[in-house]
């Protein structure tokens, strides 16, 4: 980590402690000079500034003080230690998907450090092991630094019927390979890594449950970015090559965009003090549904876009001259109650939250589920009702190239107007970025990642299965109906309705 400033505090400090690095990043089959400096990287960059930035205007939002470090620090870099803090994430995420309009990629990170302070613990409990005093160190300096975190958790998986001890070749779940006094070597693959290329410390997790015969893989470890036998192959997104071409209209969001690369690790080095899981299989399963439950909730970053894509329908609705036509008013109306019923579920699910053994707060699970559960259906049907109201140009609009020709120019002046008094250029320019968020680059941060991400949808019905409680709400159904010899005992997983109405640390 050659550049890293000691103190990181603005967008553009950051943005300086990504150069000279030792990065080996390949896009469109060449190796990457400087990422920094890449067109097609850089947008990604500056959505991660802006989490900097938000914090340096507005503390109380982006920021929390530290009791590890006694220091205010980045809201991304700190452990929840109520459920207002929890709350806290959830606004500052929708505020940041207001302001960038596009995946800002420290989520992941934020929700491992919260997942790992509570699992490193109870390893430590169970076995005697210093793994939470380890991690307590790293955060203390990650916090001091203000460093950017980014969470590997998902493994390429190879044969999805087979666990990670039974698959042909062992290296498609990251594992470790060799340890020696010095620490511990790993092997595999994370993919869809999200921010990965823009953080500057990666926490690598696994991403299934574990049994015995799964030991190798069972590790957490945190490396920079750049270290030594980390190779990234950056993932293709659609219309991404566009900020490679003159002008910013046709980007439809020239400054800010996403980022996802597969994550090769050749025998990579993790010293022991970074190592905060080492064969403790049987702890993969709590790490794994503890960061989940963060992060499942943390998908009201989605709202934020919502509100983004909700603007710009309503814009192009009035553009075109017809915003208080009944029916557009009315889809309008739709895609506000989607977008928001999203954020009640999640912000519900932080205000809920609960203390663990080790003084950090989790979520309530149940409604992290429903939250994320929303997040794979909503943001597509507010996507079809913007492109509904937006027509067709949003699809077959000429290029900017086109609009600034001095032949072609004129005439599409002339042919796309739209409401008198209208630039043709801001018809144009939020038709792109309507484009943008529902076909094109960031599109990949609002649809498909929000099916896919924190887990696709069958694995949040599974949960929502596990804590559904029917013999619970049988027992309701037969106390009113005055059943009283057919009563069922409670299942093992009730404590959803325990901790709303019953627990003294309920926020209700």
């Amino acid at each position: 980590m050659a550049n890293v400033l000691k103190t990181i505090r603005t967008g553009d400090d950051y943005i300086e402690s990504l150069r000279n690095r030792d990065l080996i990043i390949y896009l469109f089959g060449e190796l990457v000079k400087e990422p920094v400096d890449h067109p097609m990287i850089r947008p990604s960059m500056n959505a991660v500034a802006e989490t900097y930035d938000l914090a340096v205007r507005e503390e109380a939002l982006a920021t929390a003080d530290s009791s590890i470090t006694g220091l205010k620090v980045n809201r991304f870099l700190h452990i929840a230690e109520s459920a207002e803090d929890l709350v806290l994430q959830n606004k500052m995420q929708r505020t940041l998907g207001q302001n960038t309009g596009t995946c800002f990629q420290r989520c992941v990170g934020m929700d491992a450090l919260n997942a790992l302070h509570s699992t490193t613990f109870e390893i430590d409990e169970k076995h005697g092991t210093d793994y939470h005093k380890r991690f307590l160190e790293f955060v203390k300096m990650v916090q001091q630094e203000n460093l950017v975190i980014g969470g590997a958790m998902t493994d390429p998986k190879g044969d999805r019927s087979k666990g990670p001890s039974e698959q042909e070749d062992p290296d498609l779940f990251t594992r470790v390979v060799d340890t020696d006094d010095k620490g511990i070597y790993v092997s595999g693959a994370k993919a869809h890594q999200t921010g990965c290329i823009n953080s500057h410390w990666i926490l690598l997790m696994p991403t299934v449950r574990l049994t015995e015969n799964d030991k190798d893989w069972a590790f957490v470890g945190a490396i920079p970015a750049d270290a030594k036998g980390v190779t990234y192959i950056y993932g293709r997104q659609s219309c991404d090559t566009r900020s490679m071409e003159d002008g910013d209209i046709d980007d439809g969001n020239a400054k800010y965009g996403g980022q996802e690369a597969l994550m090769i690790l050749e025998r990579v080095f993790v010293p022991w003090d970074k190592v905060f899981m080492h064969g403790e299989h049987e702890f993969a399963s709590m790490l794994i549904e503890r960061f989940t439950c963060y992060h499942r909730r943390s998908y009201v970053c989605k709202t934020g876009l919502g509100d983004v894509l909700i603007g710009a329908a309503a814009t192009i609705a009035d553009y075109n001259g017809v915003p208080k036509v009944s029916h557009i008013k009315d889809k309008i109306i739709e895609m506000t109650h989607l977008n928001e019923s999203i954020f009640a579920a999640g912000i519900a699910s932080s205000h809920l939250g609960h203390k663990l053994k080790s003084g950090v707060y989790l979520n309530e699970d149940m409604l992290a589920q429903v939250c994320k559960h929303n997040v794979t259906r909503f943001p597509y049907e507010i996507s079809r009702l913007a492109q509904d109201i937006a027509g067709g140009l949003v699809v077959t609009l000429p290029s900017e190239k086109d609009f600034r020709h001095p032949v072609a120019g004129p005439m599409l002046k002339k042919f796309l107007k739209g409401r008198k008094g209208v630039d043709v250029e801001n018809r144009m320019r939020i038709l792109r970025l309507i484009e943008n968020m529902t076909l094109g680059r960031n599109s990949v941060g609002y649809l498909t990642e929000s099916m896919h991400g924190a887990g696709s949808p069958q694995a949040q019905r599974i949960q929502i299965q596990r804590q559904m409680q029917i013999g619970y709400k049988k027992n309701l159904a037969k106390h009113l109906a005055g059943i009283t010899n057919d009563i069922e005992e409670p299942s093992e997983n009730s404590e959803y309705f325990t901790r709303i109405f019953q627990t003294k640390d309920s926020v209700l």
